[in-house]
């Protein structure tokens, strides 16, 4: 990996990106065991702390001895923020080139990667003028706020999905507290640090196969007991966690809205939306390398062809 002319080598970043359920987590953990790297999560719901099932955290006793950083350090209670990410995951670089460590960075929260790596500031908030856009929201809906904002920031609407209230709300607030559009803040490919960027996918019937997997042992493994204990610790206060896929669903199978069976075949519904919308973000980002997740019948497994990327 090139670095400024007169400055020595530093060990390299790698982030594995992409779609839900296509193994990258294994595949950080032998890069980083090739790499003797460290960690650093970049999927926002592992952020924080209980919530392992349903966001298929790996545990302790999985993760081959290598550091992590970025998990488990939020309370149900708290939101996430990407600013706040940005400043503590780059710190967590700094430290472990430090140390002499390469970095592997994974995650599918694309705007989390995204943050870390390129150069992107983040304005403000005010708390007066996102709560008046929640409750219009709540009030409205979503598609409402986001047609709102096709007229004032028609690039930051096309960029930000219908049903993302979160994000349209954000940009919402952005515009109106600093009276420039919120696309002028959205990242344009340009590296703060730079990186080999690995991304793995999977044709859609294979992916959707994992993923109906996926969420069926979800919830033979205890996802409704674990969220009974999350919510005794205030997760329907969460603004993030609580919406978490999985986890909304078995909220609701706990207060009987809802089957088991309802609850397993709607999260897998909404974590094949969410891989979608994952594919679609991280495919416009030229720098990333596409790997299929499948070893082919013959030729390089999918370790060999990712470290052939890194050098």
């Amino acid at each position: 990996m090139p670095t400024p002319e007169g400055e020595p080598d530093q060990p390299p970043v790698v982030a594995v990106v992409g779609p839900t359920a296509t193994g990258k987590s294994d595949l950080a953990l032998d890069l980083a065991e090739q790499l003797n790297a460290e960690i650093i999560n970049a999927d926002a719901m592992q952020f924080y702390r209980g919530m392992d099932i349903g966001t298929a955290k790996l545990p302790v006793h999985e993760r081959r001895g290598i550091e992590h950083h970025q998990l488990d350090v939020l309370e149900v209670t708290e939101e996430a923020s990407v600013a706040t990410y940005q400043a503590f995951a780059r710190a967590d670089i700094e430290a472990c080139r430090e140390r002499g460590h390469a970095v592997v960075v994974v995650g599918g929260s694309g705007l989390y990667v995204r943050a870390l790596l390129d150069r992107i500031d983040f304005p403000g908030t005010d708390p007066e003028v996102r709560t008046a856009w929640e409750e219009r929201a709540a009030e409205d809906g979503p598609g409402v706020l986001h047609e709102e904002l096709t007229r004032r920031d028609p690039e930051a609407a096309a960029r930000i999905d219908r049903a993302n209230t979160r994000r349209i709300v954000r940009a919402l607030e952005v515009i109106e507290i600093t009276g420039r559009p919120f696309s002028a803040n959205l990242p344009d490919h340009t590296y703060a640090i730079p990186a080999v960027q690995i991304g793995l996918d999977l044709a859609d019937e294979e992916l959707d196969a994992r993923i109906d997997q996926r969420a069926r042992r979800m919830f033979a493994g205890g996802l409704a007991a674990e969220t009974e204990l999350l919510l005794e610790e205030g997760l329907e206060d969460g603004r993030t966690a609580s919406r978490a896929v999985g986890y909304a669903q078995a909220i609701a199978w706990i207060h009987d809205e809802i089957t088991e069976a309802e609850a397993i075949e709607s999260t897998a519904l909404a974590t094949r939306q969410l891989a979608r919308r994952q594919r679609k973000w991280f495919r416009r980002d030229p720098r990333i390398t596409w790997l299929s997740a499948s070893d082919p019948d013959d030729g390089p497994d999918l370790l060999t062809r990712a470290r052939r990327l890194v050098g």
